[in-house]
């Protein structure tokens, strides 16, 4: 098989190879290269010590030599290029003891997690895959090296490793592995939080985010995201659904683009649910006041991820607010405008629509025709550039001090009514008449 590998990686496997010692691509680039796409980066491996791959280029960075990784500089492009290895005892389910290194490609690639990431490449060798990962990769499954158990005893993190890869690139998952995974699940506790999360959102922004339903099935959710186990299991009893709330949220991430921001909502926009969940006498399920407790909630899970803040803060507002629905009126969509914010009304509009798609189809045509009649409103109101927020005032608060209003809290109270009668009428955002109103106000204050 010929695999198109890049002028600089075959400069540095020929560099090796000229100096006597093998040296090959290795890993997720070959899977890549397989599977026609362009691989993020690419790594080598060799039989070359780190102190050899040193001597033989001229700009190196010690990247980890402890492990046997030199990262190699090209035109200030990097490349990882690691010693055969054999890793040691992994004391901590996450990381070996120590590594020995080996002259065999063999024993470095059995110490690998999956047979579609332990196939190796040389112009000159070809392929070499001990393991059956072409085969894995023409069937579509993703299947451990060896015993899963022990694979997954190793590292823990390999455990959400072989669902994201799964949802990757839409391929099954080995039984035998699977029911590892299953069964060594626990063992992700041992999975420090921000290593948790990196794995998830490159699950969530896959072809198929869905794929956490695998996860939840395999009981892997239970351990670091147990509020999603718990919509699996609340049922919606709403003309307005059709599944579950767990089933609506893995929906609802299929119908929306793959950003880190909206998979995350989507994935978090009705985890309120199950704490709000109420039934009346006819048996109807009711969630009122599910979008601030889901706030709340998301922002628990999200530090607890270890997500930065302003991620935090943009997945919690676009939660609190997901649920509203303006009507197709201008003033309506400037108000909506003003209470989630600028910067995130145009993704709320796609969080709508997701969540839409996700329910049943009772009042579809009807959802979909008010939703179409907000966005339209809310490009005009764009084009013509109308006053949303207090930053789009003609006045501010420095411009009243001056008219000769008292400083203090009133000035912040007499903005927000402004801002009220402008946003309920564009035309009234005037310098002069805002200033007029401010007075007045300014005295109604002081008689009361």
């Amino acid at each position: 098989m010929f695999i198109e590998i890049p002028p600089k990686v075959d400069r540095i496997l020929k560099t090796l190879e000229k100096a006597g010692f093998e040296a090959y691509a290795v890993g997720g680039c070959v899977r890549d290269r397989v599977l026609s796409d362009t691989p993020d980066d690419w790594d080598i491996t060799t039989s070359a010590k780190p102190e050899q791959v040193k001597s033989l280029f001229h700009r190196t960075i010690d990247t980890g030599l402890q492990h046997g990784t030199v990262t190699v500089l090209l035109d200030k492009e990097g490349f990882e290029v690691t010693t055969y290895r054999v890793d040691g005892v992994y004391e901590d389910g996450r990381h070996p003891k120590d590594v020995t290194f080996t002259a065999s490609l063999e024993e470095d690639l059995k110490r690998r997690d999956f047979t579609i990431n332990a196939m190796a490449y040389n112009p000159k060798q070809g392929l070499v895959d001990p393991f059956g990962g072409l085969g894995d990769l023409e069937k579509k499954v993703i299947r451990c090296v060896g015993d899963p158990k022990e694979r997954f005893s190793e590292d823990a993190l390999r455990i959400l490793r072989a669902v994201r890869f799964s949802a990757k690139l839409g391929f099954s998952i080995d039984p035998a592995t699977e029911n590892a995974l299953s069964l060594l699940a626990p063992n992700l506790e041992k999975v420090s939080a921000e290593r948790i999360q990196v794995e998830l959102v490159k699950l969530l922004i896959s072809d198929h985010p869905d794929y956490l339903r695998t996860a939840w099935r395999a009981g892997v959710t239970k351990i670091f995201l147990p509020e999603f186990d718990t919509c699996m299991e609340t049922q919606q009893n709403t003309p307005y659904h059709m599944y579950s709330v767990g089933e609506h949220i893995l929906h609802s991430l299929v119908n929306i683009r793959p950003d880190r921001v909206l998979r995350l909502t989507m994935l978090l926009h009705d985890i309120g649910k199950p704490v709000c969940r109420t039934t009346d006498e006819n048996g109807r399920d009711h969630f009122k006041g599910h979008g601030p407790v889901g706030e709340k909630l998301a922002g628990e899970i999200l530090r607890r991820l270890k997500f930065d803040n302003d991620t935090i803060r943009k997945v919690c507002r676009l939660i609190r607010w997901h649920d509203l629905r303006p009507k197709a009126e201008e003033t309506q969509v400037r108000r909506a405008v003003n209470s989630i914010g600028e910067d995130l009304f145009p993704l709320y509009l796609e969080v709508q629509r997701a969540d839409m798609l996700a329910q049943s189809l009772y009042r579809r045509e009807q959802k979909e025709e008010r939703l179409d009649a907000v966005e339209q409103i809310y490009h005009r109101i764009c084009e013509r550039g109308d006053c949303v927020s207090l930053k789009g005032l003609d006045i501010s608060g420095r411009d009243l001090i001056q008219a000769g209003l008292k400083a203090g809290p009133s000035i912040g109270r007499i903005l927000e009514i402004l801002l009220d009668q402008v946003l309920e009428d564009p035309g009234k955002n005037n310098r002069e008449y805002l200033l007029a109103q401010a007075e007045q106000l300014a005295v109604q204050n002081s008689e009361a």
